[in-house]
């Protein structure tokens, strides 16, 4: 049923306050519970530079922005404009022209980062996964500093992987950009889950909540995601912080314990070690931790896995070799394991067996009704 003309359309229960919550609420918010953080200061005063550059910034950013449920009933939870960043280095926009979602990082001018990042941005190749740069701004009171407009990402595992082909996919990607990056003499040196994203407009065709992701746009309803494997979606490498780019010719050695992942063995402050192979083990451990390690099925991974994370740098092959060995081991694997189901490893035995009937019995559907469209 529509709202009447002039109504406000009514909203869940849990949207809003009852009895004592609205004094508790509207007193704690007056106190300043749900004020600016410090550090969101600074996108408010670069609001209307952004907004003259067609980027318009969520409500909480506009200067004497006051909290949108002040004198309402409404729960201060489910208000858009209660929600804070996440990354005080990075903010989520509107692009004017078309209403995409855009993110919008700052970093400084004289940083690797957008020394890296402008020269990937400038090959055009299928093969090139690096985040894509749609635009650098002079920061507007700054002059050290830069705003980097990019494509708004979402993290690789939410939604979760649910089928082998997804996993597939992903190491398609993922080894091709590495393998991409290296044969243009770049080291990322710090791969790990947090810094590959996925482009996943496709499965939230409404969009979503740029910082509470699982919620709609307005932060009141839960969504739920289109299937993964019924769209193709698209992987990215992010923040080049700690990137390098070697001249050709020059050595890849480098020294620093640096980077998300610790398990890196020769990673040392004081002992050269070389930086192409760290990104080789540190790719390798992350498909064992993401998916070896969780789901079921994912067994055929793991010669992959053992030869990528070899203790000694010079025994792993380098990111072209790794690229072709698991193009030979993917044409290896029967196009039927693409929809098999990625049950996770702690799902007791009987749980497995039932959830593995209904996939299949899914599947089975969802081909009749392609068959018979």
């Amino acid at each position: 049923m529509s709202a009447a003309p002039g109504k406000e359309k009514r909203l869940p229960r849990y949207a809003y306050l009852t009895g004592d919550n609205r004094e508790i609420y509207t007193r704690s918010t007056l106190e300043g519970k749900y004020g600016l953080l410090p550090y969101e200061a600074f996108w408010v005063e670069r609001q209307r530079f952004l907004y003259d550059h067609g980027y318009v910034l969520r409500p909480r950013y506009w200067p004497n922005w006051k909290p949108s449920w002040i004198g309402t009933d409404r729960h201060p939870a489910y208000c858009e404009d209660s929600i804070v960043l996440c990354n005080y280095q990075v903010l989520d926009a509107r692009r004017s022209r078309d209403n995409a979602v855009v993110a919008i990082k700052m970093f400084r001018r004289d940083s690797q980062e957008l020394q890296v990042s402008n020269y990937l941005g400038s090959l055009r190749d299928s093969q090139n996964h690096t985040l894509p740069v749609l635009e650098y701004l002079e920061d507007p009171f700054d002059a050290r500093l830069c705003l980097m407009v990019m494509p708004y990402l979402r993290p690789i595992n939410d939604p979760d992987f649910t089928t082998v082909g997804e996993v597939i996919d992903f190491v398609n990607q993922t080894l091709e950009g590495l393998a991409f990056m290296h044969r243009h003499r770049i080291a990322h040196r710090d791969i790990a889950a947090p810094n590959i994203m996925v482009d996943a407009k496709a499965l939230y065709p409404n969009g979503h909540h740029p910082v509470r992701i699982d919620y709609s746009a307005d932060a009141i309803y839960e969504l739920k995601p289109f299937p993964r494997a019924d769209h193709k979606l698209n992987y990215y490498y992010i923040d080049f912080g700690l990137a390098v780019r070697f001249p050709e010719g020059a050595s890849s050695y480098v020294v620093g314990d640096v980077g998300r992942d610790t398990d890196v063995p020769e990673l040392s402050s004081h002992v050269p070690y070389e930086a192409f192979a760290v990104d080789i083990f540190a790719l390798g451990n992350l498909y064992a931790k993401e998916f070896e390690q969780r789901f079921n099925h994912t067994d055929f991974l793991l010669p992959l896995i053992n030869m990528m994370k070899q203790r000694q740098p010079e025994r792993r092959p380098s990111a072209e070799q790794a690229l072709a060995h698991w193009l030979r081991l993917r044409e290896s694997l029967n196009k039927s394991v693409y929809r098999w189901r990625l049950g996770s490893k702690s799902e007791p035995a009987i749980g497995r067996m039932f959830n593995d009937v209904v996939s299949v019995a899914w599947e089975g559907i969802n081909n009749l009704k392609k068959f018979t469209k």
